[in-house]
């Protein structure tokens, strides 16, 4: 299948198609390879390449709030008063600042003071 570009008969590179507000949504070099984009209110919210690579966004407030790509890889964030509060992603890595009720608070309390073990109160010595 023949790329824009070699559709175009386009001689010179990079090749690129912006859209009405200037944001780039296509680009492709000499050797044929190609990126394109997918904008919404000025976030890219889709990214896919010629070797197969994609990835997708979601966005509220203003912030990313969800990516995940073709190698598997996903990541969510939280965020309040435009600080992040609460990230995940595939790898496993977890980093929660939401804030704390007071049952959290308190069992938070207990498990560093040793009163609390495997989500069982330890007698008092």
């Amino acid at each position: 299948m023949k790329t824009i570009a070699q559709q175009l008969n386009i001689k010179k590179f990079p090749f690129e198609i912006k859209d009405s507000d200037g944001k780039e949504i296509y680009r492709e070099d000499s050797d044929g390879s190609w990126e394109k984009w997918e904008w919404v209110d000025g976030k890219v919210i889709c990214y896919e390449d010629s070797d197969g690579f994609w990835e997708k966004m979601e966005w509220a407030g203003g912030e990313m709030v969800y990516r995940e790509d073709s190698d598997g890889f996903w990541a969510k964030w939280e965020y309040a008063e435009g600080h992040e509060i609460y990230y995940e992603d595939s790898d496993g890595i977890i980093e929660d600042n939401r804030p704390k009720t007071d049952v959290q608070k308190a069992i938070e309390l207990l498990t560093k003071e040793g009163l609390l073990r495997d989500g069982k109160i330890q007698k008092l010595t």
